[in-house]
């Protein structure tokens, strides 16, 4: 593994252990050269996975590209780290088991939704005003008022 500070190839692995329930595995990392420290994860992947955006445009899926969009949608948010990981693993796993190695960019938005929606309201709406491209207040106060229960209004 080449080491990120300084680019040599010769680094040496410290300590290794389970992360992310058991899905990956966690290392820790030395480089003789420079003294540098970091960490590196190591994960199985099943396939090779490609988005087809709505465009038509094909690119390589992209764990982190995923992982920031959820941290946004989660940010401040009460939901402890290790839940988001396992989050992000769960939607990787169900995206490669789907069967298909072409995935189109809105199952991913849709799988993303119904997983932030089961965890926080709050990630979920936000996601969903990038998600479904929000222009307005309306198109919140809409949206969430699809979320509300209907009110009993027999007095």
């Amino acid at each position: 593994m080449r080491c990120p500070f300084c680019g040599n190839l010769d680094t040496q692995v410290k300590d290794s252990r389970p992360a992310e329930d058991n899905a990956a595995i966690r290392r820790r990392r030395f480089c003789p050269a420079c003294g540098g420290r970091f960490t590196t994860y190591e994960r199985v992947q099943l396939r090779d996975l490609v988005v087809i955006k709505s465009n038509g445009r094909r690119e390589d899926f992209d764990r982190d590209k995923l992982e920031r969009s959820i941290r946004i949608a989660l940010q401040k948010r009460p939901i402890e780290p290790e839940r988001m990981d396992q989050m992000i693993s769960g939607i990787v796993r169900r995206l490669e088991s789907m069967g298909e190695a072409n995935i189109p960019s809105k199952t991913i938005g849709e799988i993303v939704m119904e997983s932030l929606a089961r965890i926080d309201t709050v990630a979920y709406v936000r996601f969903a005003s990038v998600y479904k491209n929000f222009q307005a207040a309306d198109d919140f106060d809409k949206f969430v008022s699809e979320l509300r229960p209907p009110q009993n209004t027999d007095d």
